[in-house]
């Protein structure tokens, strides 16, 4: 149970009963749809009439719309019943995504479908990356949709984030430290502004915007493996926060007091071992020893223009023997990373994101092994981890979830 934070608190009204139904009621919709009245009541466990002025006010205020819809099953003849669906359609997001290597700032529906997308080179100061968004996305939505209703902009960054306040703490791969984005962009663009690290978002689409994120498994981590390293904590159906918002930062616990620098000064990160920089590296590394003469200099460089890591999957797909190598001990990395997690959270899963699950087939063993190697408990072993079969996807869509969730979530009484 949940202890009332005394400091921190509001207090119950005549109106909560009314507001904790109505979002229960939105959120069955939501799951089940596209359901009827009397579906509804019956998950509710209660009488058809009890839910009229409920439904009736989400139809009203446009939460809640009504279909005449076949569904599964409905073949037979005569009038179809009427249904309903919660509303999308007409409700925009403005999501995007910052990367060292680009920015994608995208206008989706609050069911996460994209509707247009564009990437920019990623500015290298904050202010430079605030007046360039509120460029971008005045352009948009003069260019593609301008009549919608626009609920906020939602933002995805690598690094530490306090979300309460909306400022960049710490951010390695981007340079920055102590910078605000969120209260910059709003007062450019006139919107809601919301910004969060990126597993954390991550962890959120996967939570609200997955069917199977409306599942049973209500603990579970989002590992993202890109640029960075991270880790999205969902307890309980809620996204882990953490006392100065900044829970998930297993990318920069160390395996190896003596391994290679990492983006944040440090010594032998997870981050370090496992990020598709390293596993780029780990492949040109191969390369120049497959071709290096005997009795020649150990030390490497990388060439002038260094593969990416589309470029060491596709590799690996042709069987190359150095980008196999590369990525197999990418997923033992991997997995030791991941038994951290599983031995501190105990997740009821893991979903795995990032490019690098592209060599899945590859990937999973070591990972695997790893894993059961480090973990303390045979449950721990076998926790479930999963490959996202959309990680470019969810980056986004975490951003997208950053302003539609809060239509469903329930109201904070205590």
């Amino acid at each position: 149970m949940r202890k009332i934070d005394t400091r921190n608190f509001q207090l119950a009204t005549r109106a909560t009963p009314r507001e904790v139904n109505r979002q229960i009621v939105l959120n069955i919709i939501r799951e089940h749809e596209p359901i009827s009245r009397a579906e509804l009541a019956r998950h509710m466990e209660v009488a058809r009439s009890a839910l009229t002025l409920i439904v009736r006010e989400l139809i009203e205020s446009g939460d809640v719309v009504e279909t005449t819809e076949r569904v599964a099953g409905d073949v037979g003849p005569g009038r179809r019943p009427t249904l309903l669906r919660v509303r999308t359609s007409g409700r925009l997001a403005v999501a995007v995504d910052v990367r060292p290597g680009g920015t994608t700032v995208a206008i989706a529906d609050f069911a996460g479908e994209t509707l247009a997308r564009e990437v920019m080179e990623t500015p290298t100061t904050p202010d430079t990356l605030v007046a360039a968004l509120a460029d971008r996305i005045a352009a948009m939505r003069r260019a593609h949709v301008t009549d919608a209703d626009y609920r906020g902009v939602g933002v995805v960054v690598p690094g530490m984030v306090d979300r309460r306040t909306g400022r960049v703490l710490y951010s390695p791969l981007l340079g920055w430290r102590n910078v605000d984005i969120r209260d910059a962009l709003a007062a450019r663009v006139e919107l809601p502004v919301d910004i969060a690290a990126t597993p954390a978002a991550c962890a959120l689409a996967r939570l609200w915007l997955a069917p199977e994120g409306q599942q049973a498994v209500r603990n579970f981590a989002y590992v993202h493996v890109s640029d960075g390293v991270g880790a999205g904590l969902v307890v309980n159906g809620e996204v882990l926060r953490g006392e100065t918002h900044t829970a998930g930062e297993f990318g920069h616990n160390s395996l190896d007091p003596h391994g290679p620098i990492c983006s944040c000064g440090k010594r032998g990160c997870w981050e370090a071992f496992a990020s598709n920089r390293a596993t780029v590296r780990r492949y040109v590394d191969r390369m120049l020893q497959a071709h290096r003469a005997p009795g020649e200099s150990s030390g490497t460089t990388l060439p002038d223009t260094p593969p990416t890591i589309d470029d060491v999957l596709d590799a690996a797909r042709r069987d190359d023997e150095a980008a196999v190598s590369a990525i197999r001990e990418t997923g033992w990395y991997i997995g030791r990373g991941l038994a951290t997690v599983v031995n501190a959270f105990n997740p009821g899963r893991i979903y795995l994101g990032g490019e690098i699950t592209g060599a899945w087939s590859l990937l999973e063993p070591p990972m695997r092994e790893a894993l059961a190697e480090a973990t303390l408990s045979d449950a721990g072993r076998t926790t479930p981890v999963l490959a996202d079969p959309r990680p470019a996807e969810y980056r986004l869509l975490g951003a997208v979830a950053l302003v539609a969730v809060p239509t469903f979530a329930a109201p904070r009484v205590a």
